[in-house]
């Protein structure tokens, strides 16, 4: 009830499929960097972040309140860096923390946990110099390792289960600090900008 649609809003609102609330469609204007597309009912933005996505993340399922939506974390590399020290600290033990967050992805049907923040590990993986199960040295192979550790982490949350947080073993990383900005290609390099 905070927010006031711009007439901006309202415009993009009533396009929308079912035709979203116009106050919601301000608040995903006001996390918004671009608009990337608006088609088939759907905004798909970029958000300050860097972050391709649907309504800038903008979520309105599993609110505390109709009509409260929930925002990303406007720093969710340093959520994941306060969460990991306070953890290390309680139990006196390395780990890494991933926060993640359901996205979509294009040209795939279905949705999937991401790495939104990361501290305590590189969120890549650099196999390039490696060599393949024939002997081939890979080129190109960077993996996203903390993509993959939010997706695993997904299986056992469930959308509607109210898990909070899972612990991962058995993972093998590398310890850092560049957070899952890293994840975030540069336009220059980006074949869809």
């Amino acid at each position: 009830d905070d927010v006031v649609a711009s007439s901006f809003a309202e415009k993009l609102a009533a396009q929308t499929e079912g035709g979203k609330d116009p106050r919601a469609m301000e608040v995903v204007l006001r996390e918004t960097k671009r608009i990337v597309r608006m088609d088939h009912g759907h905004v798909i933005v970029e958000t300050r972040h860097g972050w391709v996505c649907a309504n800038a993340g903008v979520d309105e399922s599993n609110g505390v309140a109709p009509g409260v939506l929930t925002l990303l974390p406007r720093d969710a590399d340093a959520s994941a860096e306060q969460l990991r020290a306070a953890l290390a600290s309680r139990f006196a033990v390395e780990l890494a923390v991933v926060v993640t967050d359901t996205f979509g992805r294009p040209w795939r049907e279905g949705l999937v946990e991401v790495a939104l923040g990361c501290a305590g590990m590189d969120p890549l993986l650099d196999l390039r110099g490696r060599d393949d199960l024939a002997g081939r040295t890979l080129h190109h192979t960077v993996v996203a390792l903390a993509d993959e550790v939010a997706a695993a982490a997904g299986l056992v949350m469930e959308k509607d289960s109210g898990v909070a947080a899972v612990v991962v073993r058995g993972v093998q990383y590398t310890a850092g600090n560049r957070g899952a900005a890293a994840l975030v290609r540069k336009p220059e390099f980006d074949l869809f900008r």
